[in-house]
């Protein structure tokens, strides 16, 4: 996922772990903010215009609502801006929330992160990043352009996240019952020379964190971690095929798409965009000149078949609908054998979606809340809790953790075989003065070390705590 500055620190007036925060916009990005910093323990108050948005959301988490206009300094009072730690500005409107960041600064506030959408102002907003004394902008549409991006550059890939400031990288893959590691245990699978660390395990509805003695079998979906060039080399090794996309259909012109398309064109990929609307047809022209735009509707199966949507490496369904985007993807599925990338935004279609089989579901706003989190577990990072950033897989029930080694570690100049490490954890990648180690048992952990772990534990805040007590 995109890499975030992880350098700012912030004071917490409760205890090391929480944090007040007052969010601007109880709409659907708010919201997943909102519910993803609320399972972290912060003490988070919600501003918005919407008494019944407000009211929603105050009586679903354990939350202060207050009803008012999030850019006036009565409103932010009333919320508790005075004393807060952060405010995220999530609403529509870009201008309101540099607005109501500016208005937070006023306040005392020391910190401010805003969700800024627009092209225009994400290209430019590093120009008066300063003067805004903007902590962090978000763009969601971006945000979700990025992952698919890496998505559709390994189109076998399940998932990818990136660590060590992108020189590593964790992959999932499904692993095909003609694959050279079925029935191998992990320790006979040739890792190039452990140049490749195999991580995670899911089989079913278990997951485990591997060891030497795990067998892989057909129809696992398993995760590696390893620099991005030397993966392509180990899974063509294990006859799992991840190929590269070399063109990709994008069902509608929206933002995510102008954004996605920007990327790939850029990684030298065939992009073409199916919009029906014609003045965003001419847009998308003026602006994407190495993309084929085509004016018609993305719902029309004779139109796709004749863009060659059957032979297509990727498709990305990004339409304002959810239920055309799910319909069009499962109709794809049956005539190709692309990479399907589902943009989903309601979260009540999550227990559907599981059984329906759609391979790569994504949600900008859900992407908004966890890059969100993730930024904030990092601006604790001094202040008691080394965490500098966090992945949570699997369905939750895994995280990857990313610590920086202090001087005063108990893990530090011990051999990782010596090491009294916890059950179900491995420590799968160390990042030192820009290279990266995919650690063996000799291996050691040095001060300043970016530490990568997997594991099964929850609520981890300190390298230490990999350790059994």
């Amino acid at each position: 996922m995109t890499e975030i500055s992880r350098k700012i620190s912030i004071s917490i007036i409760n205890w090391v772990n929480c944090m007040k925060i007052v969010i601007i916009g109880c709409g659907k990005v708010g919201t997943s903010i909102a519910r993803e910093l609320n399972t972290s323990g912060h003490d988070i108050s919600v501003v918005d215009n919407n008494r019944a948005a407000v009211r929603r959301l105050s009586e679903t988490l354990d939350v202060l609502g207050v009803e008012g206009n999030g850019a006036t300094y009565e409103a932010l009072a009333e919320a508790g801006a005075e004393t807060a730690d952060l405010v995220i500005a999530a609403t529509a409107r870009d201008e309101v929330n540099l607005y109501a960041c500016l208005m937070a600064r006023a306040a005392g506030v020391p910190h401010t992160i805003a969700r800024v959408r627009s092209p225009e102002y994400t290209d430019d907003l590093y120009r008066v990043k300063d003067q805004l004394r903007l902590s962090m902008s978000i763009n969601p549409e971006l945000t979700e352009a990025i992952e698919i991006s890496r998505l559709l550059r390994f189109s076998g890939a399940l998932e990818i996240d990136s660590f060590a400031k992108g020189a590593a990288e964790l992959i999932k893959v499904l692993v095909p019952p003609t694959s050279a590691v079925c029935g191998k245990k992990v320790s006979q699978i040739d890792t190039l020379k452990g140049r490749v660390r195999i991580c995670t395990v899911e089989r079913g509805s278990d997951v485990y964190i591997a060891n030497g003695e795990t067998v892989i079998q057909g129809g696992d979906k398993v995760s590696v971690v390893a620099k991005p060039e030397i993966a392509s080399r180990f899974f063509k090794k294990a006859a799992i095929n991840i190929g590269r996309s070399r063109n990709v259909i994008l069902l509608g012109g929206g933002k995510v798409s102008f954004y996605l398309a920007q990327r790939l064109i850029k990684a030298g990929v065939g992009v073409k965009i199916i919009e029906r609307n014609m003045q965003r047809c001419e847009i998308l022209a003026e602006a994407l000149h190495e993309a084929i735009i085509i004016h018609g509707d993305c719902m029309d199966q004779e139109l796709l078949l004749s863009e060659g949507i059957d032979s297509a490496d990727g498709v990305a369904a990004l339409m304002d609908y959810d239920e055309e985007n799910i319909l069009i993807s499962l109709y794809i599925k049956s005539v190709s054998k692309a990479k399907i990338i589902t943009k989903i935004n309601n979260e009540s279609f999550d227990r559907i979606i599981t059984g329906l089989g759609l391979e790569c579901v994504i949600s900008p706003k859900t992407l908004t809340g966890e890059y969100i989190a993730r930024y904030i577990r990092a601006m604790q990072n001094s202040l008691g809790s080394n965490v500098e950033s966090l992945y949570r897989l699997h369905e939750d029930r895994v995280e990857a953790l990313e610590f920086r080694a202090k001087s005063n570690s108990r893990t530090i100049n011990t051999p990782l075989s010596q090491l009294n490490l916890k059950d179900d954890l491995q420590v799968i990648c160390i990042s030192r003065g820009g290279k990266v180690i995919l650690p063996q048992g000799g291996d050691v952990i040095k001060p300043d070390d970016s530490v990568v772990v997997i594991t099964k534990h929850k609520g981890l805040s300190d390298l230490n705590d990999i350790l059994k007590r």
